[in-house]
């Protein structure tokens, strides 16, 4: 059916001049209609004929000698009554979904009902209303924006909800199965199932349409209009990631904050909204949003908390929007990540507590799954704590790069980084980078204050990249140098005892072989002798390594003895120049007993390392 329907037959008699229109029939205007600022000079005859509102209008003015009506109150103003005036007259006129609310809205005020004459007005609009609009998605949207000129006639006469009704209808139905929104475009299928224009093929295919062909049509609305559809939609079971697509379209085209730091999608900035109808926009759209995991993107939700500070919108949202964000944060990047200090104070430059509220929901959800505190092995192993995993990657980098702001205290630092759980970092050379260029960009720090700070990681989960960094980083604390030598010397002993048992293993797997070999054969000969030569130098190199082990095991023995036997604690300038350590005096405080505690200690562990040491060169001597 057409989309639109022809009304009267007679030639267009209207003509405008001005703020006035005139009636060209031949016959004198004796009536004058004023609407708002225009007015109609017409005949009382046609009026009264259709319009019972009119005829009682007009048989109140007849005592009058000039008859003039004003129609202040009409709905649609000079545009609806001009169409009124033409229908009354049997001009022409087409009725469309661009006006047939405004002449349905108009001729119920003026009364045009069955009762005066047949076919008229309030019956031809309901029909056109009914069997034409409102079966079509397109006529629905126009109709329905229409609407919005005329409250609260058109919600009286219950043309929104009928016009909503139908949209949600629509939209809720699967459009490839019911042909919406090809229908709308009159296309044909043949059995073949390609496209018909005028009953010949065109070859081409139809297309599939996604569940989201709607967002753009619907974000014409405003929003009033707008959360009813969607408050529709999801009483007819509409999926709420749906529901959360179209809310996040509808955002990113009236708030152009969201579309300044990323491109979030081919979205036309059409609105002009105050940054107080943004503001209000925001928290609407907050309230809307399902509250489940991966409904929206990160990235969206995290532009919508940036907009939402620089808007200054409720607490009450900006808590909702960081909720939501804390339950998916391991889906985050760490540039969006970094929020800007929107606080009049800008006490840092990007807003640590936000994140601190970000992570604290994190992590309460993660606890709340039934989260334990597994061992190394098992966080490396399970997928299902692959989220905590990346979440502390991911705060670490974060904490990199805001170590560099002078203004950031210790306490804050120090409090998100100890916010990680220890089994969600199988290394902490991340953390370590962090502290690093903590300590850089605050070297003011006292001793205690630095030692406080390197407190946060544990030396043995450091690579062994990480260690030989950190055993010649000069602003490191004497005491954690120290306990990163210790541990490097055991992740190299480490690496040498597996060395040697893959030498041991390739050399016990290469029987001797006589007679004269293939040519396969021989080439898997030469490859093995390569390799062997390989290993031995690696060997040779190895040997010498555990020369200078044992060497430095020795004068660590000597300078533990020293400090020993000194009064005064710690002092840098005795560790031994072969270390390369640029490290500045510094005292301990401890008292003279701690001193020999600590004395005892790492004689212990000296001594197992170079019994260890001993051993592995034994073996290297046997192996040769």
């Amino acid at each position: 059916m057409a989309s639109s329907l022809k009304l009267g037959s007679k030639p267009d008699a209207f003509r405008r001049q001005g703020q006035a229109w005139f009636c060209t029939t031949g016959l004198p205007s004796d009536i004058t209609v004023e609407v708002g600022d225009m007015s109609f000079h017409l005949h009382k005859f046609p009026l009264l004929s259709k319009s019972a509102f009119l005829e009682r209008l007009i048989e109140e003015t007849s005592d009058q000698e000039e008859c003039v009506i004003r129609l202040n109150d009409i709905p649609g103003g000079a545009k609806s009554f001009e169409l009124v005036a033409r229908f009354c007259y049997g001009v022409k006129i087409e009725l469309s979904s661009e006006n047939v609310v405004y002449l349905r809205c108009a001729s119920e005020h003026l009364q045009m009902t069955e009762e005066i004459t047949e076919d008229n007005l309030i019956a031809q609009s309901e029909i056109f209303l009914n069997q034409v609009v409102i079966r079509s998605w397109k006529d629905s949207l126009k109709a329905l924006e229409t609407c919005e000129d005329l409250l609260p006639n058109a919600e009286d006469l219950q043309i929104v909800k009928r016009c909503i009704e139908s949209l949600a209808s629509k939209a809720t139905t699967d459009p490839n199965l019911f042909g919406w929104p090809i229908r709308e475009h009159s296309l044909m299928q043949s059995p073949g199932g390609s496209v018909l224009w005028n009953g010949i093929s065109t070859g081409a295919r139809p297309r599939n349409f996604s569940s989201n062909w709607w967002y753009e049509d619907a974000s014409s609305l405003s929003f009033p209009m707008y959360k009813r559809l969607i408050s529709t939609m999801e009483s007819r079971g509409i999926r709420p990631e749906i529901i959360a697509g179209s809310l996040t379209y509808y955002a990113k085209k009236y708030i152009p904050g969201l579309n300044r730091r990323h491109s979030m999608g081919a979205v036309s900035l059409t609105a002009t909204l105050s940054e107080v109808e943004q503001k209000n926009l925001l928290e609407e759209i907050d309230r809307l949003l399902p509250i489940q995991k991966g409904l929206a993107s990160t990235r969206v939700l995290l532009g919508l908390l940036r907009t939402a500070m620089i808007l200054k919108v409720s607490s009450t949202c900006i808590s909702n929007l960081e909720k939501r964000i804390g339950m998916q944060l391991d889906h985050a990047t760490l540039e969006d990540l970094l929020l800007p200090n929107f606080s009049y104070t800008m006490e840092t430059l990007y807003n640590v507590e936000c994140v601190q509220r970000i992570l604290d929901h994190f992590l309460a959800m993660d606890q709340a799954n039934g989260a334990t505190s597994p061992c190394l092995d098992d966080v490396m192993a399970s997928p299902s704590l692959a989220p905590i995993t990346t979440v502390a990657k991911l705060i670490d980098g974060y904490l990199a790069e805001i170590a560099p702001d002078i203004n950031l205290k210790l306490p804050k630092f120090q409090a998100l980084a100890s916010a990680v759980p220890e089994y969600a970092r199988p290394l902490d050379d991340g953390l370590y980078r962090a502290i690093d260029i903590y300590l850089k960009a605050h070297s003011w720090l006292s001793e205690a204050e630095r030692e406080q700070l390197c407190r946060l990681m544990d030396c043995q989960k450091l690579s062994l990249e990480a260690c030989t960094h950190a055993a010649q980083n000069e602003r490191l604390p004497l005491r954690v140098v120290v306990q990163v030598l210790f541990f490097e010397q055991l992740q190299l002993r480490t690496s040498i005892a597996g060395c040697l048992l893959v030498s041991d293993n390739l050399e016990g797997s290469r029987p001797l072989r006589s007679g004269i070999a293939t040519s396969g054969e021989a080439g898997g000969w030469a490859t093995a002798v390569r390799e062997n030569q390989v290993l031995k130098v690696g060997m040779d190199n190895m040997r010498m390594r555990l020369s200078e082990l044992e060497k430095e095991c020795s004068n660590m023995r000597q300078e533990i003895q020293k400090l020993g036997r000194g009064k005064t604690g710690w002092i840098a300038s005795r560790v031994p120049k072969k270390f390369n350590l640029k490290l500045k005096s510094q005292m301990c405080s401890a008292q003279e007993g701690s001193v020999s505690e600590q004395q005892k200690s790492m004689s212990a562990k000296l001594d197992k390392l170079q019994a260890k040491v001993s051993k592995q060169k034994k073996q290297l001597s046997g192996n040769a």
